[in-house]
């Protein structure tokens, strides 16, 4: 077919981006080569709306060992020859679309990124969000998003060990759910996704190749509409029984030395693997695409080339070691054919049917060669400057505390996420430390080396919104903090950063506001971030309007305790110790979700935040910890501090007495979500050693009160029993969910 700037456009190029591809190439593409350069320099693989920031982050630390897009998942070095690869990824508008497979696939495929860098993956962990929960297309998408990750990975074998979900309006259409994969690996056995070694030969592994998720990059970079569910076949399809058998057998192999370089194939399929491994190393390939194995007999070359079906691979061979490949494959039931070879040419050439479909310089399609790179215009939004008219003295104080408590505990966004979790597979592999003790972390013991990692997935959309620079800061700073409570060192951060259209000015500088934002908390935190993902576009398009979504920079930390024995829970644990509060308490109500879900009211800024007022705070609860001074630890997030007390105290079924402060409103003391606090409790025998040592650091804290039998007890005041509060807060997502 004649190929023209109209065929660029409708594959999502612009007409400059076409003439450069002309350019290139020295002659007008044929429709195969149009459409390698439509996904490979579409936003999602490419970056190129947002790499110009993503090169501020920190990215180097002493215990890396790849920097950040280096390799398929950032490495970091855990001593005792081994090595962790963690990752997070999105799957949104697959998600919105089809949520169960959608969100099965983004499992998946971020496992696979793990095992593909030689690392077996060892605990999964999810961030979601979704629309107004009393929406029937909001149940939808959370059962349909819920089930495909339970049954993806349960099946795949892989436990949960922590996550988020949230509910707001701006989500009604268009979901998140970014997945995130821990994985480890000996050091001297990761694999590198580079092609070199002219005349090795090129397999593809795995499952056969199909229709599905044709064009899914091209699809993941582009507005949602009413009509996006006409692009169903851009959903791939998932098999976690396949996957497991890719997995054993990737493993096994890379106990060979057969292995030259690997690469999964996700987003645009055998395209991005050839041209990306290729680029790497500084070569070229030739493949024959008559010797992929297909689904389907009637796909034309790109359908091939672009195909994300998934559970495959891309695998460079040593040559001479082609019988012990193949022997692996065969022992695993699983496709192995060889499609083609290493060449001393940066050059592409794919064949079909003997004949020439395309022929492209590899270094062209991908970041840091030919793939373009913008610098986006972008300007504040006017409705910043109006959330900051915000004030206090504007919303009046409740007159009954109960009601404000019985609504809040009952909040999709506060209760217990119960409905989700016992839909995944947890203690799988009898590893996580968290299940039976609740930290405000996941915990997965390194069974061998005495020592444990910690990780999370942090970030409240709602502050990113109201003030992205801040709202980043937080969701790193909270990151670290869950890290810290849990006994744990914070290393590193991977992120999935979710956002409208970098083509709107407004939607942009909420990217750029939170990336600096983002960068800055890192670099005090010592975490370097070791890659992640950027999905642009998460809006929908209605009558020709955008509205996006609320702005989320999900942060996916990891942590190390050195000794698992100082893993610290949030539970209090006997009746008569003391509960304190560290940091400072602030008459702050600003984007609460009690200011919010309450007084109804959605304008307010950020809450209170101060980075080195954080970082003295964190400092002084790790040392606690590692002193043995307090036993329980749980930092205060959505809800506030009431909420704080009602998750430490629900653990054991304990009950709380305490007192708020006369300086700053009972509201703001209970439900303000001010930065920078930690609930602990300590024994009576170790409260001076306790207050000395707080003296000693000059961070701010301030008693609250003491652990009771079972009684909630405020100002005193009662407020019933933990039993009855607990019920409340186990069942309020099950009555949303059937009512």
């Amino acid at each position: 077919m004649e190929v023209t700037v109209d065929t660029a456009k409708q594959l999502g190029l612009l007409p400059e981006e076409y003439e450069k591809i002309r350019k290139i190439l020295g002659r007008n593409p044929n429709f195969t080569e149009l459409s390698i350069y439509s996904v490979m320099w579409s936003e999602h693989a490419s970056y190129k709306n947002s790499i110009k920031w993503l090169k501020t982050l920190p990215r180097e630390g002493d215990q890396l060992m790849a920097e950040a897009g280096e390799e398929n998942a950032g490495l970091v070095d855990l001593g005792n020859g081994y090595g962790c690869a963690f990752k997070i990824e999105s799957h949104n508008h697959p998600s919105a679309i089809e949520p169960y497979q959608g969100a099965a696939t983004g499992v998946g495929g971020i496992n696979r990124d793990i095992f593909t860098v030689g690392a077996r993956p060892v605990a999964q962990l999810n961030s979601l969000r979704f629309g107004d929960p009393s929406l029937d297309r909001t149940k939808w998408h959370l059962r349909g998003v819920v089930k495909g990750i339970g049954d993806y990975g349960n099946s795949f074998g892989v436990p949960v060990l922590g996550g988020e979900v949230y509910f707001d309006k701006s989500y009604n259409t268009n979901p998140l759910v970014n997945a995130m994969s821990v994985g480890l690996v000996k050091k001297d056995r990761v694999i590198s996704a580079v092609a070199k070694g002219v005349g090795n030969p090129v397999y593809i592994v795995g499952s056969s190749t199909g229709k599905d998720g044709i064009h899914g990059a091209t699809f993941a970079s582009a507005n949602l509409t009413e009509k996006s569910a006409e692009d169903l076949p851009s959903v791939q399809v998932g098999d976690p029984f396949m996957e497991k058998l890719l997995l054993e057998a990737t493993l096994e192999l890379n106990k060979s030395a057969a292995v030259v370089g690997m690469q999964d194939m996700g987003a645009a399929g055998i395209i991005c693997s050839t041209s990306e491994m290729s680029e790497k190393g500084g070569q070229g390939m030739k493949i024959d695409l008559d010797r992929v194995p297909l689904r389907q007999q009637d796909m034309e070359p790109f359908e091939i080339l672009l195909s994300e079906s998934q559970e495959r691979m891309l695998v460079v061979v040593e040559k001479g070691h082609e019988q012990e490949v193949e022997r692996i494959f065969d022992k695993w039931d699983l496709n192995r054919e060889v499609i083609g070879e290493v060449i001393d040419e940066d050059k592409l050439y794919f064949y079909s049917g003997g004949e020439p479909v395309a022929d492209v310089p590899a270094s062209s399609l991908v970041l840091g060669g030919g793939a373009p790179v913008y610098d986006r215009e972008y300007s504040k939004p006017a409705y910043i400057d109006e959330y900051r008219r915000f004030s206090i003295s504007d919303v009046p104080e409740p007159t009954d505390l109960r009601d404000v408590i019985m609504k809040l505990l009952r909040h999709p966004n506060i209760a217990s996420k119960r409905w989700v979790v016992e839909q995944y597979d947890t203690m799988v592999g009898t590893a996580n430390m968290a299940t039976n003790f609740p930290s405000d972390a996941g915990v997965f013991n390194l069974k061998e080396t005495g020592k444990a990692l910690a990780m999370t997935v942090d970030c409240n959309a709602r502050y990113v919104n109201a003030d992205p620079y801040v709202g980043a800061q937080i969701a790193v700073a909270e990151a670290a903090r869950n890290i810290i409570c849990t006994g744990g060192t914070p290393t590193a951060i991977t992120n999935c950063l979710n956002f409208g259209n970098p083509y709107n000015p407004e939607a942009y500088w909420q990217f750029v506001q939170a990336v600096k934002g983002m960068g800055d908390a890192c670099r005090r935190f010592s975490t370097p971030v070791t890659g992640g993902n950027v999905s642009f576009y998460n809006q929908t398009t209605i009558d020709g309007g955008e509205e996006p979504v609320f702005p989320a920079p999900v942060i996916g930390m990891l942590g190390i305790l050195n000794n698992k024995n100082h893993q610290t829970t949030i539970g209090f644990k006997e009746k008569g110790d003391m509960i304190f509060l560290i940091g400072r308490s602030i008459e702050d109500i600003s984007s609460s979700e009690y200011l919010v879900s309450y007084h109804q009211v959605e304008k307010s800024p950020a809450p209170f935040f101060d980075l080195e007022e954080e970082y003295k705070v964190q400092q002084a609860v790790r040392d606690l910890i590692e002193h043995g001074m307090i036993r329980s630890a749980h930092d205060v997030s959505e809800g506030g501090l009431f909420i704080t007390l009602l998750e430490s105290a629900m653990v054991r079924e304990k009950g709380f007495d305490i007192t708020t402060s006369a300086d700053i409103r009972t509201d703001a003391f209970l439900f303000g979500e001010s930065q920078g606090r930690v609930v602990v409790s300590v024994t009576s025998s170790n409260e001076t050693q306790f207050v000395d040592f707080m003296l000693e650091r000059d961070v701010p804290f301030s008693t609250l009160g003491h652990v009771t039998k079972s009684e909630l007890r405020i100002d005193d005041d009662s407020y019933g029993f933990i039993h009855d509060m607990k019920k409340h807060y186990e069942q309020a997502l099950d009555d949303m969910m059937e009512g």
